[in-house]
């Protein structure tokens, strides 16, 4: 299928895209990537006036480490975040989840921030970006704002962005331990459920958790409950298996995604027996597991 005609707007800066955003009329979308925007378009799903083209932003490229917090350009690309080995050991958690999205021709062009401002209900890294607690930097006509990844997925394809804002960077703290797995879709491999797992340890026993499930509802969200029967433990198989069973305590049956892919039900299940093995991978990672 072919989209429907639209106006082509090209930003050379972040500004000069602030500025193109206030000053469109109509529906306006923004092209980074385009693996989210594109396939929209063709199908007829979206339909915008216009389109405001920031692939060419060099700012919003590449990644930086500071202390104690990796920074990923909006515009970096997921291939850039999975093939770098030194963040495996920094932010285990998103590059995991970044490195089983899609294949390798949508992982050398889709884009990290493209891809959380979609929020997707069954992309990968919403989940990751939850876990690793994530902070979402974005410019806008009233300046810059920083956004909690708690507080940035509001439901089906909605974000916590302001109409004419631009998410610029993922600022993602280190975290030794961490990971991400997932039930893929047999026909687009996005998440029938992922979860995944971020824990933080204090003599061999669990400080704080931080687990989130992409695929199972509208959006990705925490595990609170999950969350709070791991703290106090040794992560041992035990431990494991009674936290998982605490996965849907908080989501109601009505809230569960059920369509071709997979019913309601079947969600549930997996999103129990995914919660677990994120866990467990935490747990095989961080030397704790017997």
């Amino acid at each position: 299928m072919f989209p429907s005609e639209f106006g082509y707007e090209r930003a050379e800066s972040v500004d000069e895209a602030i500025t193109l955003l206030a000053e469109q009329e109509g529906q306006v979308e923004i092209l980074a990537g385009g693996h989210s925007l594109l396939p929209t378009m063709k199908s007829g799903l979206a339909s915008p006036d216009v389109v405001i083209d920031i692939g060419g932003i060099d700012d919003l490229h590449g990644v930086s480490r500071g202390d104690g917090v990796v920074e990923i350009g909006a515009l970096t690309s997921y291939n850039t975040v999975a093939d770098d080995e030194t963040l495996h050991d920094a932010i285990p958690a998103v590059t995991q989840a970044a490195e089983v999205i899609g294949d390798v021709q949508v992982r050398n062009r889709g884009t990290v921030g493209g891809n959380l401002a979609h929020a997707d209900p069954a992309s990968d890294l919403p989940a990751a970006a939850l876990a690793a607690d994530a902070t979402l930097h974005a410019e806008g006509r009233d300046g810059h704002r920083t956004i909690a990844a708690d507080d940035f997925f509001t439901g089906l394809y909605g974000t916590a962005l302001d109409d004419g804002e631009l998410l610029t960077t993922v600022e993602v703290p280190t975290h030794d331990v961490g990971t991400y797995v997932k039930k893929p879709s047999p026909s687009s491999g996005y998440a029938m459920v992922g979860v995944s797992a971020v824990v933080e340890f204090e003599d061999g026993v669990v400080e704080s958790a931080r687990i989130a499930a992409t695929g199972a509802v509208d959006h990705a969200m925490r595990l609170p409950v999950v969350e709070e029967e791991l703290v106090g433990t040794t992560l041992d198989e035990d431990d494991i298996s009674a936290a998982a069973t605490h996965a849907t305590d908080e989501i109601e049956t009505f809230e569960l995604m059920d369509d071709n892919q997979a019913s309601a039900e079947y969600r549930s299940t997996l999103l129990e027996v995914y919660t677990k093995q994120a866990i467990t991978g935490v747990a095989d990672r961080s030397g704790t597991a017997p």
